[in-house]
């Protein structure tokens, strides 16, 4: 997380005859089981078993939505988060500057919690969170998820001031705590939802109207056929990229490279050498740390194209220039290759562009312009 810095084959009974393509040349074609999969995911708006969450834009940097744990609840606001996956909030007993800004758990007043008593420590792009583990009925709306394994922090870093008390992971089980269930594996297991998918609708410079969807997609949020891409690394949401280019010209990933997919991210990151040949092909120049251009440029500047499984993927300068106060800066950041020597990490900015489906028992994500 850096802050600023779902299938089964239903009947196809109920599709339009006239927009069904014939079986027949499906089959020769060896499309029918790709074809069959994503009729599954065009009914599955009908599901009862989909849950509908609204999170709240916080200026574009960070989206955030309500859950509650214990018995009665507690409330907490959380990011939910693709790029991590574990669930923690403060415990009421922390005693760094941050947990007074935000809410925090009281395991006493709570008649479902458990201590699990292990210490924890976890590290995030923005910071990091020291605690113990503890187990409790976890509420996301109407989805509930019992004896719920979460962490309580009691010394934070790098949290003062965000919008939210914690995170909830949404990344795979091996980028976990050892030995606990992240939240989505638990309601999966308990049959809170019959495909394993969740979904993103990110929207732009207002702070209501975005959801994180549970158990099937909804096609109100977005138009057209969602594009698959197989996740390349199974404890990321990683991608495999074909290329990102301007002007027709490559300026990275020009021999391929990997891109992660995280809503706990708000910019894009990216290798700091060629992060820098974007900025160049911007004619943006550095002041205090931030590549910034003439507020003008923008009616000029060409997309920035991601191409993706042979897919591009276009981000528009409306989108990768961001005005603060009187400055127009790029929301590109080096860095990543402190981590990994090939690797992007495609944020909210891109996030916002496309519907996303994070589909985890057929290891893919999908995506789709809204």
């Amino acid at each position: 997380l850096h802050i600023l810095g779902v299938l089964s084959v239903l009947s196809l009974l109920h599709l339009p005859l006239k927009k069904m393509k014939t079986l027949e040349t499906l089959r020769e074609k060896n499309l029918l089981n790709n074809f069959l999969e994503e009729q599954a995911y065009r009914l599955s708006k009908n599901d009862s078993k989909i849950t509908i969450h609204p999170l709240r834009n916080y200026l574009d940097t960070a989206y955030v939505g309500n859950i509650t744990i214990g018995t009665p609840p507690q409330e907490f606001r959380v990011v939910f988060d693709t790029g991590s996956a574990n669930l923690w909030v403060p415990c009421i007993t922390c005693t760094s500057p941050a947990c007074y800004t935000h809410k925090t758990f009281n395991p006493q007043n709570s008649s479902s919690f458990r201590e699990v008593g292990s210490p924890i420590t976890i590290f995030y792009g923005s910071g990091i969170i020291q605690g113990f583990l503890g187990s409790d009925t976890v509420r996301i709306g109407n989805l509930v998820s019992p004896e719920q394994s979460f962490g309580l922090s009691l010394e934070e870093y790098g949290f003062d001031s965000l919008p939210f008390d914690g995170i909830l992971g949404l990344a795979f089980p091996a980028m976990g705590i050892e030995d606990t269930i992240p939240i989505f594996d638990n309601l999966w297991s308990h049959g809170a939802f019959s495909e394993p998918v969740f979904a993103f609708y990110l929207n732009t410079n207002k702070p209501e109207g975005s959801v994180v969807m549970f158990g099937g997609v909804d096609h109100r949020y977005y138009k057209g056929e969602l594009n698959w891409i197989p996740v390349s690394q199974t404890s990321h949401w990683q991608i495999s990229m074909n290329n990102i280019s301007m002007n027709g010209t490559v300026t990275a990933c020009s021999c391929g490279c990997e891109a992660l997919l995280d809503t706990g991210t708000s910019m894009i990151y990216g290798p700091t050498k060629l992060v820098t040949n974007i900025h160049k092909l911007m004619n943006a120049r550095l002041e205090n740390s931030e590549y910034v251009v003439s507020c003008d440029a923008v009616k000029t500047l060409p997309p920035v194209i991601f191409n993706i499984n042979g897919i591009d993927y276009p981000l528009r300068p409306q989108a990768y220039i961001i005005k603060i106060q009187n400055s127009c800066r790029s929301v590109f950041q080096g860095g990543t290759e402190n981590s990994s020597l090939n690797t992007w990490i495609l944020g909210d900015i891109f996030l916002r562009q496309y519907f996303s489906v994070f589909d985890r028992k057929n290891r893919r994500i999908g995506l789709n312009q809204v």
